[in-house]
């Protein structure tokens, strides 16, 4: 029984983990104030579509409410040069659609592991385990995995951002609407690679900071009960 206790110790934590990093990623891109300015002021974004930095910045708050559910479709009509056209044409629609559907899987799943977080405590709430002793170890056990294998990842990623910036294109979407065209496609040039660069050089500091919150709180807690263990300890 105490096995199945470390199990769900370590579920939720593994659950956590997935949890903050989901929430990284909507940290960076939607919480910290005027991020797409600034990247797109670093990378001369406007310059290169021809377009105000007004208006590029409401063409972007369109799309990423589109992202998140918040708009019904990306028909979104603005200045480029000195003509009114749709921002973005049929080929980059369809491959924001894929995007969409990823970025509202990835919150359903933030869901699932909160509930199964919840679920997790309440079970060994109901089996009576010593959860002010058992949840902080797991939690660090959990952690410590997880933190070591993103570092893995990243260190893996960062010898080639390309390469792998391809593979995972072609792991989650089964088709090739992602590859733009630069002369014809917009979409890419307001997010060239560099900007994913950045992008996910942010997502990792902050799940890293989430992480080893998480880990030096538990920590914290587990010599706290260490030591009220001792003082309750009779002394021969």
């Amino acid at each position: 029984m105490k096995y199945f206790n470390h199990f769900l110790g370590i579920l939720c934590a593994f659950c956590l983990m997935i949890l903050f990093l989901i929430t990284s990623v909507e940290a960076v891109v939607y919480w910290i104030p005027g991020y797409f300015e600034a990247k797109y002021t670093k990378y001369g974004v406007a310059g290169t579509v021809d377009m105000t930095m007004e208006d590029l910045l409401d063409v972007t708050d369109e799309m990423m409410d589109y992202l998140r559910g918040n708009r019904e479709d990306l028909h979104v009509p603005t200045v480029v040069g000195s003509a009114e056209r749709e921002f973005f044409n049929e080929r980059e629609i369809a491959h924001m659609e894929d995007v969409r559907g990823l970025f509202l899987a990835a919150i359903a799943l933030r869901r699932i592991c909160a509930a199964v977080c919840v679920l997790c405590v309440l079970i060994l709430i109901w089996r009576k385990a010593p959860l002010a002793v058992l949840l902080p170890k797991m939690l660090c056990t959990g952690a410590l995995l997880f933190l070591a294998l993103a570092a893995l990842l990243t260190a893996i990623i960062s010898t080639d951002f390309t390469k792998y910036f391809v593979i995972f294109h072609k792991i989650f979407f089964n088709n090739d609407l992602w590859i733009l065209d630069p002369r014809t496609d917009l979409l890419i040039n307001i997010v060239p690679e560099p900007f994913f660069m950045d992008t996910a050089l942010y997502i990792a500091i902050t799940f890293a900071f989430l992480t080893l919150l998480l880990f030096f709180i538990c920590m914290w807690m587990i010599r706290r009960n260490r030591k009220t263990s001792d003082k309750n300890t009779p002394k021969s």
